[in-house]
């Protein structure tokens, strides 16, 4: 699955992405804005809005209410520490959490952090 997120300012959604956490870019095209960056093997797509995009219904701020992307990483401290250095507010600090998993549990070292338009990203990465 690829979500593809549309932003209301694409260069600082772009920006965000890619020189705050550490996307790269695939795919880059204009009219309207579009990029497909990945963070290993991670994808996202993001377009700036427009009228005749895939809109159904009235934008509103924080944009993706009732989702969480999660982003599993193999470098959950680089990333963290990259969003600290920019000074990007988290929505939630970096913390150990457990997950029963049938018999076993599981630890997910993880944050999460909202992107210029209020989509909540989850940084997760797998503790043994």
């Amino acid at each position: 699955m690829v979500p593809e997120l549309t932003v209301t300012d694409f260069m600082a959604s772009l920006s965000f992405y890619t020189s705050v956490l550490g996307f790269s870019v695939m795919i880059r095209r204009t009219e309207p804005d579009f990029a497909y960056i990945c963070l290993g093997e991670a994808q996202l797509m993001l377009e700036q809005y427009h009228s005749s995009g895939w809109n159904t219904a009235d934008l509103v701020r924080p944009l993706g209410c009732g989702v969480n992307f999660q982003i599993e990483v193999d470098d959950i401290k680089q990333i963290f520490t990259r969003v600290i250095e920019n000074g990007i507010t988290l929505y939630r600090d970096l913390n150990d959490n457990y997950y029963s998993i049938g018999e076993k549990n599981a630890c997910q070292r993880e944050f999460l952090v909202q992107d210029p338009d209020g989509y909540l990203l989850r940084f997760s990465q797998y503790i043994e």
